[in-house]
């Protein structure tokens, strides 16, 4: 009998206004696989990422992680994926590390938190209040995430926002460690990623959809 994919989209559709924001959406996600949600501005893409983290709940269609519904493991999912918006999220009163402790997991230590700051570029920033910082950098605090997570699924929405080139390249790599060790990306963004295995999936409301190779 063979293995259920990680995770499996089936159908999925939304409504907003008696009207779907996007066709309904099929394909599924390996360990292994990085999968990137394309499409132009208003296609739903960031909708059917927030549906895949069951932020939102579908009208239609269903979620399944290992073959199961979400509704049947919903806490065993939630604790195997890590969601990171196109907005930062940082608390701009608290430190770059103060930042970084609470959207970690309590069994992060001292230690391995400094260690993320630094992959991240934010060696000699990590007790500067975010408000001091740039908009860059609080995206590489939000960033940091990928260093003290355990979830086995990244979301990323438009994670290279306002980063530079190196922590561009940076992140490129932090993907592929990622998913060469058995996790799974699936993640928007506007650049072209040489990332190998890169799978593309076509949010469109007009035309039909698909994974592309």
């Amino acid at each position: 009998m063979s293995t259920p994919p990680l995770i499996t989209v089936e159908q999925l559709a939304f409504e907003r206004d008696d009207c779907n924001v996007f066709k309904p959406a099929s394909f599924n996600v390996e360990a292994g696989d990085i999968v990137q949600l394309e499409g132009a501005n208003g296609a739903g893409k960031t909708t059917l990422m927030r549906l895949m983290t069951s932020a939102l709940q579908p009208t239609s269609g269903a979620l399944l992680y290992k073959g199961r519904p979400i509704n049947d493991c919903r806490y065993e999912y939630l604790d195997s994926i890590l969601y990171i918006g196109h907005q930062s999220g940082v608390k701009m009163t608290l430190s770059a590390e103060e930042n970084l402790r609470w959207m970690s997991p309590a069994s992060v230590s001292s230690a391995e938190i400094t260690q993320a700051l630094d992959a991240v570029g934010l060696r000699g920033f990590a007790d500067m209040p975010c408000y001091s910082l740039s908009a860059g950098q609080h995206r590489r605090v939000a960033l940091a995430r990928l260093h003290t997570s355990k979830a086995a699924v990244w979301y990323l929405d438009e994670p290279f926002t306002s980063i530079d080139k190196q922590g561009a390249l940076a992140l490129q790599q932090q993907l592929e460690i990622h998913v060469q060790q058995g996790g799974a990306v699936v993640l928007t963004t506007h650049q072209n990623l040489p990332l190998d295995g890169l799978r593309k999936y076509i949010v469109e409301s007009h035309t039909d959809l698909g994974v592309q190779p």
